[in-house]
């Protein structure tokens, strides 16, 4: 088993969300984060006032799934994600060593 985290703008999350439906990926984690990385963040003006948001709004899906279906969710992510600018994201890749169903006590695949 695999988990999938992607760091995207948030107005992709919908695009996303649907591109891993139509692959058969049935559950997903969204949380709004805040983070930079080349994109740097920007200055901007309030009540005349220069002040730099060095945080920009982002979006983190997690995922866990097996991992037959990982190059086909990471492919998924990247075609539904990309708008060639920067600060498209990034996608991280990690091993689950178990995974348990809290209501039936599946473990493993079937609790995916």
């Amino acid at each position: 088993m695999k988990k999938i985290e992607a760091i995207i703008k948030p107005f992709k999350l919908d695009e996303v969300k649907e591109a891993l439906q139509e692959i058969g990926i049935q559950g997903l984690s969204v949380t709004e984060v805040k983070g930079f990385g080349r994109q740097k963040g920007h200055t901007e003006l309030y009540r005349g006032a220069e002040y730099v948001v060095d945080f920009l709004p982002k979006v983190k899906i997690e995922v866990v799934l097996t991992d037959d279906m990982v190059d086909a969710a990471i492919e998924a992510i990247i075609d539904a994600a990309k708008t060639d600018k920067i600060g498209d994201g990034k996608i991280f890749v990690s091993d689950i060593s178990q995974a348990i169903r809290i209501r039936t006590g599946e473990t493993g695949d079937d609790a995916i």
